[in-house]
């Protein structure tokens, strides 16, 4: 039998009862967005409306087969996914309408509408983003071992996007229960689906090597069957599953487009082929009355009513909660104390492979992905020997920062504490979505529904011609970003504390660690220890002059302080630990006490860290202006004559100082 015989034969064993529940779910996905599309045009939704009129039976059949315990991540089309897993009318009414009652509590909207509660981890407004956070979510059903599935839905135009690449890429090596779900609705926001694609989407399964399907998507019946089959499939351990289900999108890709892209003679051909008008006449042929199909659109017209009118009632979020959920409320320490200290010195890289394996140790939530980081043990051999200690909790990844990333973002929305590792702090640029749009952001666009505690490791380091890709401090650029937490250690303590308090957080925490400091020895941390997020430290006291510094410069300005205690000179020194948060008032307390400050770190001083303590730094306290030292405006040189000069040191710091004290 060929593809379709087989799944009309398999979709005609669902029976009356189930194909008229689906009519009735389909339906409700069609008012919902012919509800929306007028409040639309009213002027009751702001910001942008996407449409998936005429695609109703591939979410509908797609969630026929899945469970609370199963993992969707949708587009930025996916009102009808949302609704089909479960979703509340009312609740989504509210969030299109910016209430606060809305899924997202109004922080979302249409392209960004959630419910993780019912394991619906989002509709993206980045297209294709969606795609390695299923994979996060498909590894943590796997390492739970309940049969839970994920599902990613994604458009046709998805498919040129990088992220698709490296999600299929990352979920084939995984061997993930994961389902992709490509709703080929002909078109790519606006170009024709056939002028676009140069290869078919099944040849491409054939490269990456995934299993590959295709079902009608405008026949409900076919893809609930097509579906069931699958998802048990995948449940029972099969690899991950490519389907296309072929549908159309009746409507242009926004509300208020022109259209004038479109293929009218095969919009005319698919006309006859509603996917509502198909079940309806089955359901005829079945023998269901006239009147019980009017029963059913009646009833949907009244909870759709009903739903609108309630989130009509809906208040507007206060001015107040503006700031809500931009961060977990979990309260961070602030109290100041004495350091502890372990026994013993220890390297810094020890230091920090003693703190991953006591996370993982202590929490079974814990794992970590990366490239090489497994049986490699990583290229600075900061996890060696922790793949056998832990077996299945150290992910050997692709060279796939995006899918590295995203993996850790989805997998923490799932309730696990993932540790993924960037291997350089360059190439966060290369996953620069996962960790700004995503990370970052879901916390805040699902009105808090979604915790993500991710850690983030990665290293930088000048000094060791290592070039303009694979030298750059930015942690500047990361501290930008709401919703981020940026740590930078200095001592093999630190290094121990701050990742196991990284690891702790309900946030997405960055840890920023220096290479060249991997070697220097310093005192153990004793086990456990956790360095509060947030605090800075002092790490000498004085009186005539506040340096403030992170990471290696803390020692640079460490020693030049040393140099200048000889010469009468006292010189107080702070570590940061902290990027983001900044600890302000220690640097307030130190300025108001010595009322000269120097800001020293290894990154371009334009636009720095530096710039954020300078305008914070107590300006009636200063009796001389602030100075910043940092590298040259100017990529990382290779040459090392070219780069020692390009990079701050302890003499243009001392200089800084005896300029600042005039």
């Amino acid at each position: 039998m060929s593809d379709s015989v087989e799944q009309t034969a398999a979709a005609n064993e669902l029976g009356a009862d189930a194909l008229g529940r689906m009519y009735g779910e389909m339906l409700r996905i069609r008012r919902f967005e012919e509800s929306a599309a007028e409040m639309f045009r009213n002027g009751e939704v702001p910001g942008f409306l996407h449409l998936s009129i005429g695609q109703e039976a591939v979410p509908v059949g797609i969630s026929w087969p899945l469970n609370d315990g199963d993992v969707v991540t949708s587009t930025h089309r996916g009102h009808g996914h949302v609704l089909a897993k479960g979703g509340d009318l009312t609740a989504m009414f509210a969030e299109l309408m910016g209430r606060r009652r809305g899924t997202c509590a109004a922080r979302g909207g249409s392209m960004h509408i959630a419910d993780v509660s019912l394991g619906i981890f989002g509709a993206n407004g980045i297209v294709g983003a969606g795609l390695p956070i299923a994979c996060g979510a498909a590894q943590a059903a796997r390492m739970r071992d309940a049969g839970g599935i994920a599902v990613a839905y994604f458009g046709d135009g998805a498919v040129s996007q990088g992220a698709f690449h490296e999600a299929v890429t990352t979920a084939c090596h995984l061997e993930l229960p994961l389902l992709f779900v490509c709703e080929n609705n002909q078109y790519a926001e606006f170009t024709n689906t056939s002028s676009a694609a140069a290869v078919p989407l099944e040849q491409r399964a054939f490269g990456y090597g995934i299993r590959f399907e295709r079902v009608d998507g405008n026949e409900v019946e076919a893809v609930a069957a097509t579906a069931d089959r699958l998802a048990a499939e995948l449940r029972a351990g099969a690899p991950p599953i490519l389907l296309e289900a072929v549908t159309l999108r009746a409507r242009g890709h926004y509300e208020g487009d022109a259209e004038e892209y479109r293929d009218l003679e095969r919009d005319s051909e698919w006309a006859d082929r509603d996917p509502l008008a198909l079940v309806a006449s089955r359901l005829s042929a079945e023998g269901l009355s006239d009147q019980r199909l009017e029963q059913i659109r009646e009833e949907v017209e009244t909870e759709i009513a009903a739903a609108l009118a309630a989130a009509r009632e809906s208040p507007e979020p206060e001015v107040s909660e503006l700031l809500d959920n931009v961060i977990s409320e979990s309260p961070r320490p602030t109290a100041r104390g004495p350091e502890p200290v372990g026994e013993g010195e220890i390297r810094t890289i020890r230091s920090i492979r003693d703190s991953l394996h006591d996370a993982l140790a202590d929490d079974e939530s814990v794992f970590m992905a990366g490239i090489d980081i497994g049986r490699g043990g990583g290229v600075f051999n900061a996890s060696k020997g922790l793949h056998d200690e832990f077996p299945g909790r150290l992910l050997d990844m692709p060279i796939a920062e995006t899918a590295i990333v995203g993996l850790g973002v989805g997998a923490a929305m799932a309730g696990m504490r993932p540790i993924v590792e960037v291997m350089y702090l360059d190439f966060i640029s290369v996953c620069f979505d996962q960790i700004v749009n995503q990370a970052a952001k879901l916390r805040y666009m699902t009105g808090g529904g979604a915790e993500i505690a991710l850690t983030i490791r990665t290293q930088f380091g000048a000094g060791r011609s290592s070039g303009a890709q694979h030298s750059q401090s930015l942690e500047a650029l990361l501290a930008h970003i709401p919703g981020l937490t940026v740590l930078m250690p200095s001592t093999p303590a630190d290094a121990y504390g701050l990742l196991r308090s990284a690891v702790d957080d309900p946030n997405p925490v960055i840890v920023i660690e220096n290479r060249i400091l991997y070697g220097e020895k310093g005192p153990a941390a004793p086990a456990g220890h956790r360095v509060p997020i947030g605090r800075a430290r002092v790490v000498r006291e004085g009186t005539d002059l506040t340096v403030v510094s992170v990471s290696r410069m803390v020692h640079v300005a460490a020693a030049v302080a040393d140099e200048l205690a000889a010469e009468g000179v006292s010189v107080e020194v702070i570590d940061l630990r902290t990027v983001a948060p900044l600890d302000r008032q220690c640097i307030l307390d130190s300025v108001a006490k010595t009322n000269r400050l120097v800001v020293a770190h290894e990154a371009v001083t334009d636009f720095g860290i530096g710039a954020e303590m300078a305008a914070d730094a107590g300006f009636w306290d200063l009796d001389a202006p602030i100075r910043r030292v940092g590298a040259a405006f100017s990529p990382a040189p290779y040459a090392p004559a070219l780069e020692q000069a390009w990079m701050p040191d302890a003499a243009r710091v001392k200089a800084a100082v005896l300029e600042t004290l005039g």
